[in-house]
């Protein structure tokens, strides 16, 4: 069995999936909150886009949790393949 190789490259595609999420959303919630301007006040419209603008933005909240457990998914991942393969 061959040793496992792990490099570097093969974490991009999840930091630059954070990334664009991140800026994705940041983006979102303004134009959320252009559209909400532009309604009046007593409208359903306008509650209904509030609404969405406080759901939206509970998900950047989590954005470092997330990130958090994607980092020690990846690392204890890394150690179980080699001590698996060491110990075997």
């Amino acid at each position: 069995m061959k040793n496992p190789k792990f490099q570097i490259q093969e974490l991009l595609g999840i930091g630059l999936t954070l990334v664009v999420l991140g800026i994705g959303l940041a983006y979102g919630l303004q134009v959320m909150g252009d559209v909400k301007t532009d309604m009046t006040t007593d409208s359903a419209e306008y509650n209904a886009t509030g609404d969405a603008i406080t759901g939206v933005a509970k998900i950047p909240e989590k954005l470092p949790t997330i990130a958090t457990v994607i980092v020690a998914a990846v690392i204890i991942g890394i150690l179980v393949t080699y001590l698996w393969a060491r110990f075997k």
